[in-house]
């Protein structure tokens, strides 16, 4: 099976304020793009989207796919098991507190299962084209939604 690669990124000026995410998936030579926003989010709901929206462009299911993001948040949910924690505890954070962006987190948890996802952490504004391409679009959604730059 062909391993697919994505890359996300979010950005949002003001936190809250208006917000941008952008997502490049690669699949042999295939490559498709896609961005989008919102008038009043967060950088980590951008994130978090722009994930989420990539892997429901996926239209396979039991293929390996490799996740690049720049966001600790994102990754370390994943690698560190962050996430199976908070299901395990019914949506509390080692804090006590409720998650964040559980209605996100649980999207993301259930696209992840249809394919053999892996997360990886990219560093970012250090000149990995995929990675820039993928801020160069959400700051294009944080744009046509209300924003003048991206973080």
């Amino acid at each position: 099976m062909q391993t697919i690669t994505i890359y996300t990124d979010g950005a949002c000026s003001g936190n809250p304020g208006p917000g941008g995410w952008g997502a490049v998936l690669m699949a042999g030579q295939h490559r498709k793009e896609a961005s989008g926003g919102e008038a009043m989010t967060t950088n980590q709901r951008m994130e978090l989207t722009a994930v989420i929206e990539a892997l429901k462009l996926l239209k396979v299911t039991g293929h390996p796919v490799k996740v690049y993001s720049d966001s600790a948040y994102v990754v370390n949910a994943f690698n560190q098991h962050w996430i199976e924690n908070w299901r395990r505890n019914g949506w509390i954070n080692s804090k006590k507190d409720p998650v964040a962006n559980r209605e996100l987190w649980e999207d993301l948890w259930g696209l992840t299962r249809k394919n053999e996802v892996t997360f990886h952490k990219v560093k970012g504004h250090a000149g990995d084209e995929h990675n820039e391409r993928c801020d160069f679009l959400a700051r294009q959604g944080l744009k046509e939604h209300g924003g003048e730059r991206g973080d």
